[in-house]
């Protein structure tokens, strides 16, 4: 993935995985464009073993939106067709239906959103007033206009008694499908974990939203322990963050030394940290009864262990900058 945070973002979520401060960290656009334009196409000559991305953010409210997605569905990105509608400005209903419009003219195929509680609670949340009323006038045009629709539920022990109501309340406006799921604590997510959920706020959940949360994907601490599935990841994902300290070095070196550069981060900040077994055995509350995903509780132990031992890596975990992503 090659990506440039160069587009601001209209909230200020407490669950970010970017930490949107108020301030891009992301290279020209332009530029950026121009760089993934050259990568993908060596990308299909010399590594077609490799996939390729180009993205932008912290939000999708590009100026000159169409365009940057019909150039992104012409690399074949999948950024091209699935759209995510946070942090997205305040439009009319005239607005909202030019945007749709336009973005079914440029080959999107899902738009995707996420409501954080019922009114008061997601506008807190995203600090943003209006917030939660115009995502829903929008996934209800969404749906109108023959768009995929999804909305993820971030569950915490602060919104559980609402996601009942919540859950119907999109699936009233056309949602085609809601994701109720368990917030990671990477960037602004580790603010969350005072409030994280736990077996107590899962057995009150409304059944529909407990249905739907998949526990496969999110047990307590205790049962991720219990499994004693220490296998470590076999894949990773490159993460290459084009900024303006590096634009002009990436616009001028060989892809395949920059691949290079961004493996050789994943592999020493890894090689730095015991197995998941160890890690379990170090730092592992075989009765946590706290939800977490398996990478997500993984990961906590790893920040636990370079924390004690006050190692000085370069986290590749901070998606705002080169890194990677294992799995």
């Amino acid at each position: 993935m090659l990506q440039t945070l160069c587009v601001p973002c209209q909230c200020r979520c407490r669950y970010c995985l970017l930490s949107w401060a108020g301030q891009t960290v992301g290279a020209d656009y332009d530029r950026c464009e121009r760089l993934a334009a050259r990568f993908h196409d060596w990308i299909g000559q010399e590594r077609p073993d490799l996939s390729f991305n180009f993205s932008f953010g912290y939000s999708m409210e590009h100026p000159r939106l169409f365009d940057a997605l019909r150039f992104l569905n012409s690399i074949g990105s999948v950024t091209g067709e699935f759209l995510q509608c946070d942090g997205l400005r305040f439009r009319t209903d005239d607005e909202i239906e030019t945007l749709l419009s336009g973005l079914g003219d440029c080959g999107v195929k899902h738009l995707n959103f996420t409501f954080y509680g019922t009114r008061d609670d997601h506008d807190r949340f995203a600090a943003r007033k209006g917030d939660f009323d115009f995502m829903l006038r929008l996934l209800s045009r969404a749906a109108a206009h023959g768009f995929e629709t999804s909305a993820g539920m971030p569950l915490t022990r602060e919104n559980v008694a609402q996601a009942g109501t919540l859950y119907e309340s999109l699936a009233e406006r056309g949602a085609d499908r809601i994701t109720p799921f368990v917030p990671h604590a990477e960037g602004r997510g580790a603010l969350l974990d005072p409030i994280r959920l736990t077996q107590t706020d899962y057995d009150s959940l409304d059944t529909p939203v407990r249905q739907r949360l998949n526990r496969e994907r999110y047990r307590t601490e205790a049962e991720w322990l219990a499994l004693k599935d220490w296998n470590e990841p076999q894949r990773r994902s490159l993460l290459i963050s084009l900024t303006p300290e590096n634009i002009t070095r990436y616009e001028d070196a060989p892809f395949d030394e920059i691949i290079a550069e961004v493996e050789r981060l994943d592999e020493a900040y890894y090689a730095a940290l015991p197995s998941y077994e160890a890690l379990a055995a170090r730092y592992g509350n075989p009765e946590g009864d706290c939800f977490y995903g398996r990478r997500d509780l993984f990961a906590r132990y790893q920040k636990a262990f370079i924390r004690e031992h006050r190692l000085a890596l370069y986290d590749v975990t901070d998606e705002r900058f080169s890194g990677s992503r294992r799995f």
